[in-house]
């Protein structure tokens, strides 16, 4: 999935984006690494993992079954 983002203002902490369908997503100033400038548009690339949701499954429950064990 692709979301395009146009960059509504920068507040103190936060870069307030705007999506195509007016909905807002504030992201902290601090991880986005670019000089950002309002009216800029970005495009970002959600994708699901579903083997990294699975390995992380997998981790909690070892975790789970030591904590569980002892």
């Amino acid at each position: 999935m692709k979301l395009k983002l146009i960059v509504d203002r920068i507040e103190e902490n936060f870069i307030v984006f705007l999506t195509e369908n007016g909905e807002k997503i504030d992201w902290p100033k601090t991880a986005f690494l670019n000089d950002v400038k309002e009216g800029e548009v970005y495009y970002f690339n959600i994708k699901n993992s579903p083997e990294e949701e699975k390995n992380k499954k997998e981790m909690a429950k070892e975790i789970l079954n030591e904590i569980l064990s002892n």
